[in-house]
């Protein structure tokens, strides 16, 4: 980010933001992902934290949304460590 930071999200704030985003069945828009949230956050800490969560693989920023991606079943991380990767 090439702006100056004001604010760091706590831990709270991101599990909080994080638990919001994985309940939604259905992508959903940052102002429609402020509403659900329990408290106010500012905008540039929400991006912050969307930032963090995009870069960690959980989520993923498109043009319609917000949508949760990352999957914890250890099946499937098994399943994808056996797995062949075709170029």
């Amino acid at each position: 980010m090439s702006e100056q930071i004001l604010h760091y999200p706590n831990l709270r704030t991101v599990l909080t933001v994080e638990r919001t985003i994985q309940e939604a069945d259905t992508i959903v828009s940052k102002s429609e992902l402020k509403r659900k949230l329990p408290t106010q956050i500012m905008h540039q800490t929400l991006n912050l934290i969307l930032e963090y969560l995009e870069d960690s693989g959980k989520i993923i920023l498109g043009p319609k949304g917000i949508t949760w991606i990352y999957n914890e079943n250890p099946k499937l991380k098994a399943l994808l460590k056996k797995a062949v990767r075709v170029a």
